[in-house]
């Protein structure tokens, strides 16, 4: 399964959200909802993520902002 540049993705050993941001060579890259540094795995290793896990991550960015912990 290839999952299109911009979908919402869970590294499933990890439970980390992220996009997909590209396909290099056998491994998708991914970058975290709030940005920062992309990271590979393997395909069989992601699966797309549901609205609430995206709506979880997302929150949890936000709220880490506004206590300062993240740019």
């Amino acid at each position: 399964m290839t999952l299109p540049i911009g979908s919402y993705v869970v590294e499933i050993c990890t439970g980390r959200v992220g996009r997909v941001m590209g396909h290099e060579g056998p491994y998708v890259q991914i970058r975290p909802l709030g940005g920062g540094r992309e990271w590979d795995v393997e395909p069989d290793g992601v699966r797309e993520a549901t609205a609430a896990e995206r709506l979880s991550a997302a929150t949890a960015h936000v709220n880490a902002r506004s206590r300062g912990e993240v740019p």
